[in-house]
């Protein structure tokens, strides 16, 4: 048995992944601690050398006793895995540089793990949520982020204006996003690490949010429709901000 593979915790102390690509990168993370692997014979096949890597032995499993197990909505595709919590930063040990990612009380699960996806592909720093109103890291979230929590250091804060004030202090640009503002963030002077502060869908950036930031931007949209589900502003933000090379810390030493 592996050093991953050691005890099993309380289910509170279980972080439960399933789906190929969330699995499969929780199997790659050498800082995950491993505690049961259920798999199909299908599915098991298609991840011989990650669970080769992970040194983890598989129980295998048939698909109905899976769908017992997480619920007939789950999309598991034959994997399921249980972890142990990994541990995520607090606000002053997240990379100061780059882009990280705040969610202004964002609490659908499937918004907060596709904005974790986006992260992971443009290279975001950090994610930062509110401790309440927001989802926690399990189930369908950690299946919408396809294995980016492996990748994206996930905080959580009491107080997100706080938060905000504390980033300015370590050089971020709180960069507030708002289909209503004036701005258009391709013409935003970005020369430093910034924070990209975004809303709920609906109620959007809180007041309070809102005035904290130093600049507040919309995305150019011509077309009748002026909003977007937030997680899809968030991936097209992060594409605009990576385009203008606004996000890396090198600017600001230029």
């Amino acid at each position: 048995m592996s050093d991953h593979q050691k005890h099993r915790p309380h289910n509170d102390e279980i972080e439960r992944l399933y789906g190929v690509h969330t699995v499969a990168e929780a199997l790659k993370n050498p800082k995950r601690k491993f505690i049961k692997l259920l798999a199909t014979k299908n599915a098991a096949d298609r991840l011989t050398d990650e669970i080769a890597t992970a040194r983890i032995t598989v129980e295998p499993a048939l698909p109905r006793e899976l769908d017992r197990l997480l619920g007939p909505d789950a999309v598991h595709q034959g994997l399921v895995l249980d972890c142990e919590p990994l541990r995520q930063p607090r606000l002053d040990q997240i990379p100061r540089q780059g882009i990280v990612v705040l969610l202004d009380q964002v609490t659908d699960p499937h918004n907060v793990g596709a904005i974790m996806r986006n992260c992971a592909a443009f290279g975001a720093t950090a994610l930062v949520a509110t401790a309440r109103h927001s989802p926690e890291a399990s189930g369908v979230l950690l299946k919408s982020a396809s294995g980016a929590y492996e990748h994206v250091p996930f905080a959580k804060v009491t107080n997100l204006a706080r938060a905000m004030e504390e980033l300015r202090e370590y050089g971020f640009l709180l960069l507030g996003l708002d289909s209503e503002a004036a701005e258009d963030i391709g013409d935003a002077r970005i020369s430093r690490p910034v924070a990209l502060v975004l809303g709920a869908e609906g109620k959007g950036l809180r007041q309070l949010t809102r005035k904290t930031c130093d600049l507040v931007v919309r995305l150019d949209m011509p077309g009748e429709i002026k909003s977007l589900n937030v997680s899809n502003a968030a991936a097209i933000a992060l594409y605009a901000l990576h385009r203008s090379g606004g996000s890396p810390s090198e600017n600001a030493r230029a």
